[in-house]
Order: C-alpha cells, then structure tokens, then sequence
C-alpha cells in the first residue's frame, strides 16, 4: 500500500473540496493543515514545516497566487528551500498554466480530481 510520510497544507476556501483532499491525503498516510483562504495559508506556513503545499487558485481575502508570491519572498528572504506548491484549479487551460509557474508555482492539478491525480503529484515531489 503505497503511504507517504510528509506533511501538507492545504489551501481552499470549500469545505467538501477540503474533505475531499483530507480524505486522500490521509488515505496515503501524510498529515495536513487545512487554510480556509490565503491569509491562512501563509500564517500556518510561517508556524509549520510542510513538504507540500496544495493550494486552491480562486479564494478569498487572498487568492493562490498572491498567497504563492507571499511564500516564495518568505523563502527567499529566509533562505529555505522551496516547498514544492501545486495549484488546484478549476481553470486549466494553457494561459492558466503560463499564470500557475509565472506565480512561482511548481504545478497544477485541474478540478474535479481523482486519487490518482494527487498520488501522481506526490511521487513526483516527493519520491
């Protein structure tokens, strides 16, 4: 049974995609903070060790990509190694993808996703 020993942060803003994400995440063994929105994603980001970072393109007080930009100057400033931030997105088309990795995004995920998706993404960072 494949499990992965990380832990993640998961940004999104809708309580079943959030279910949805725990659910699989769980299933393959990692451990994982929940942000309701940007603003919480970079507050847990700055209290917490993750080794990956899904994080919902389209939320509010602060979107993915802003919230992405903010993690990345924190990174930089500090030093530290990039966590690899996958987007999840509703909107995968091309020009979205050019957006995804101009924000300093590692990847995307389009929604609605399977089990597969996220266990292809996780052997990808995390192998």
């Amino acid at each position: 049974n494949l499990t992965f020993n990380a832990h993640a942060l998961i940004g999104e803003d809708n309580k079943t995609n959030q279910m949805l994400l725990s659910m699989i995440l769980e299933d393959l063994g990692l451990s994982y903070d929940i942000a309701n929105d940007g603003v919480e994603a970079i507050s847990l980001f700055i209290k917490n060790k993750y080794d990956i970072i899904f994080m919902d393109e389209n939320m509010p007080n602060m979107n993915g990509i802003e919230a992405t930009n903010q993690i990345r100057l924190m990174e930089y400033d500090e030093g530290l190694e990039q966590v690899p931030i996958i987007a999840v997105t509703a909107n995968a088309l091309s020009q979205d993808k050019e957006r995804f990795l101009a924000a300093k995004m590692d990847d995307y995920i389009a929604k609605p996703y399977t089990e597969e998706d996220i266990i292809k993404t996780l052997k990808k960072y995390l192998d």
